[in-house]
């Protein structure tokens, strides 16, 4: 009899350092050789953040996931892009994404049937692990996003109370692209925000030489150096 508890196939296998494909590697230069990094590797306060939308009974939990899995990026708002495979979200996935004018990415830590989750890599805007799921309820399926987080370092935390309604927005946004694929126009959504522990890690302030905006800055500005030269014609 094996060990492995039944659920194994649906968790990530453990990895010391995260790589990308060669099909993404022009993108992933933020996640690749990085750490994961949940939110004990963070720098700010602790918040646990919820958005959910009711979809009465058009879909079930399982026919929604496996939509939203195998569909991921296209459900997210216009102005940022997710660089995941061409299957669908899998466990063990390693895929970049573009948030605004953030270059960074994820791990696929667990996929199953009604839930998938991601963490997020060193250098990250959060320090985070984000659950996406679907639940039955009486009035029907309601759609679940379940993000525990701390700001990965002393820049980002600064920029908290900037970074946290684009954030509002964005997830509302995707839930209302989501609910409008399975034919619910105007979705009821839920938004909260709660601070499990305001204490910041000191510790955790030398995050900031991995900072994922300011790499992404630095990758774009020195793009031209990084061009190959054309050899000169023979003649």
């Amino acid at each position: 009899m094996s060990d492995e508890p039944r659920d194994a196939v649906s968790w990530a296998k453990k990895v010391d350092r995260l790589h990308v494909t060669d099909e993404v590697k022009a993108i992933g230069y933020n996640i690749e050789g990085r750490r994961v990094a949940g939110p004990q590797q963070g720098f700010g306060r602790l918040w646990h953040r919820i958005s959910i939308a009711e979809f009465g009974p058009t879909v079930s939990p399982q026919a929604l996931v496996a939509d939203w899995r195998a569909h991921f990026g296209s459900y997210w708002p216009a102005g940022s892009r997710f660089h995941g495979g061409l299957t669908g979200i899998a466990p063990g996935d390693v895929a970049p994404l573009e948030a605004g004018p953030v270059t960074t990415g994820i791990l696929v830590l667990y996929a199953d049937d009604v839930s998938f989750t991601f963490i997020t890599p060193e250098g990250h805007m959060f320090a985070a692990m984000i659950t996406f799921s679907a639940e039955e309820t009486e009035a029907g399926t309601r759609a679940r996003i379940d993000i525990l987080l701390r700001t990965s370092d002393p820049i980002f935390e600064a920029g908290w109370f900037v970074i946290k309604p684009s954030e509002d927005r964005f997830w509302a946004g995707t839930l209302r692209n989501l609910a409008a694929a399975h034919g619910v126009h105007h979705p009821a959504i839920t938004q909260t925000t709660e601070c499990v522990d305001d204490r910041r890690i000191w510790k955790h302030w030398r995050n900031v030489v991995r900072n994922s905006g300011i790499r992404t800055v630095w990758h774009t500005v020195t793009r031209a150096l990084r061009r190959p030269r054309r050899s000169s014609p023979v003649a």
